[in-house]
């Protein structure tokens, strides 16, 4: 049965640009356009979407606004189309699944890549569950010393960026340094990593080439390079390098994990996060075999239990975990 779409954008030509595309796709049904948030929501009940696209500068209402209203109403999965803007990451605090970057009409190709996206994200959408928003997590407390793992790497897709936030403010300053990849699009990268230094007690950045891993420091891959772990003297660095694709993703989780099983062997721990698809699922099955300590997301607080699935039946996780103990099964490896 095609996933039934809802468009929400007060631009016409944006929401002919979009029916048009997606409806290339056979899995993919436009059951109906609306101009603004009051729009949406008769048509939400006249249609009863599976996904909805939504903008978010709208009039009247803007779509994080939207978005807060509606999940506790009509928990539907919402995909938000934005300009490069922080405002994108709000709207997940809100509630969207996901978000794509509005495409410039006057660019070749843009509109095409920015359809082949929406197309992957509607399909992701609508396996995605909503998930009821959290009290924000206790952080736990920390020890001096922690044993033998130099290095925790963290890899998540579709309901990463929640996922992350969520981890993050469990865990204490002092444990080894924590890398990510994220599938995020470039510049957005940065923005995410400028938002996690600034809401958490860590130092977080967006990875370059030479960095060498720290303590109370977190690393997240730039939207558009793979990312890797190299070891210089006794330290170890990051590599961030152009790359194809992997597992359909650039950055991969796959290419981080694997270096780190070659370089660090069993001094670290692996965390696999919501995500749609496998990317990571060889690359933690590989760690676990050369010793690593492996987590999974459980399918219950996934928004889309797509890659710790994969993972999980692959080998490659040592145990499942509710986001909100992951923090708790992180320190009790740690220790």
């Amino acid at each position: 049965m095609a996933i039934k779409v809802l468009i929400v954008d007060d631009s016409m030509v944006f929401r002919e640009v979009i029916a048009k595309g997606i409806q290339s796709d056979p899995q993919i049904h436009v059951v109906g356009k609306a101009v603004d948030a009051y729009d949406a929501r008769d048509k939400i009940l006249q249609f009863h979407p599976d996904v909805i696209t939504c903008d978010i500068e709208m009039p009247r209402m803007d779509g994080i606004e939207f978005v807060k209203r509606l999940i506790p109403q009509y928990p539907v999965p919402v995909i938000v189309i934005s300009s490069v803007s922080n405002r994108v990451f709000d709207a997940m605090e809100s509630g969207a699944v996901d978000f794509v970057t509005k495409p410039s009409l006057e660019v070749p190709r843009s509109v095409e890549k920015f359809i082949y996206n929406i197309i992957d994200k509607i399909k992701a959408a609508s396996k995605a569950k909503i998930i009821e928003k959290a009290e924000k997590p206790k952080m736990l407390e920390s020890k001096k010393e922690y044993v033998k793992h130099a290095v925790i790497g963290i890899g998540a897709s579709t309901g990463g960026t929640e996922a992350i936030y969520n981890l993050l403010t469990q865990l204490p300053k002092n444990i080894p340094g924590i890398v990510i990849v994220q599938h995020i699009p470039p510049v957005f990268s940065r923005m995410f990593a400028e938002r996690l230094n600034n809401q958490t007690h860590f130092i977080v950045k967006e990875a370059e080439t030479g960095d060498v891993i720290e303590k109370n420091h977190v690393y997240l891959a730039p939207g558009d390079k793979h990312m890797k772990i190299v070891k210089s003297g006794t330290r170890y660095c990051l590599k961030v390098f152009e790359g194809e694709k992997v597992n359909g993703h650039c950055p991969s989780v796959d290419v981080l994990f694997n270096s780190m099983s070659e370089v660090l062997l069993d001094r670290t721990l692996a965390v696999i996060l919501t995500g749609m698809g496998y990317d990571g699922a060889r690359g933690i099955a590989k760690m676990k075999r050369k010793g690593a300590v492996t987590l999974g997301q459980d399918e219950k607080s996934c928004v889309v239990y797509g890659m710790p699935k994969a993972a999980y039946e692959l080998g490659g996780v040592t145990k499942q975990v509710s986001l909100d103990l992951m923090g708790h099964y992180i320190m009790k490896s740690l220790r």
